[in-house]
């Protein structure tokens, strides 16, 4: 599994398997390689910015920037596990993970206010005024027992978006 340009062996598949916690089936893992592999143009093993760039959906995303930073320079066996949490099987704490990783932009393990705040720009960009955000955001806060002033972890995560009925997740087209 050295360079994406080799194919992958039972052994690799069953160890990339192993790695996204069975959340892919064999065939699926199979065809995110070739998709891996399509992306990696320059074959050296892993996915620059650029090349995840070059997924019209991914530019598009209002969060790509941020994802950027998650994404850039995974090889195979992390590119399945940061894609499995947008699996079918993926349970809503290992959904929700992600989600925190996105709003936790310095990493240190908190989401404070306006973590939340730059988020929600970013998605609405001119859409709403900051007023506006602020409004929605202390609203939501309070209805789920916290405040502006709360720094949210990964467990307030969970806990917030655990009722909210969550669909996060993409098919892998198996060939």
């Amino acid at each position: 599994m050295g360079s994406a340009s080799s194919m992958l062996t039972q052994y690799d598949i069953e160890e990339v398997q192993e790695h996204c916690n069975h959340l892919f089936t064999q065939q699926e893992i199979v065809s995110l390689y070739g998709r891996f592999c399509q992306l990696d143009r320059n074959a050296k093993g892993f996915i620059s910015a650029d090349e995840f760039l070059s997924v019209p959906e991914f530019a598009m995303n209002p969060l790509s920037h941020r994802l950027l930073k998650m994404v850039d320079g995974l090889n195979f066996k992390d590119f399945v596990a940061f894609l499995s949490a947008f699996s079918s099987k993926a349970t809503v704490p290992q959904k929700v993970e992600i989600i925190f990783k996105v709003y936790d932009s310095d990493s240190n393990g908190k989401v404070a206010f306006n973590d939340l705040i730059d988020v929600l720009r970013d998605m609405t960009g001119s859409f709403m005024t900051d007023k506006q955000r602020e409004e929605v955001l202390s609203q939501l806060l309070h209805e789920t027992g916290y405040t502006k002033e709360s720094c949210l972890l990964l467990d307030d995560f969970i806990k917030i978006l655990s009722h909210q009925g969550m669909k996060m997740e993409v098919e892998i087209p198996v060939e």
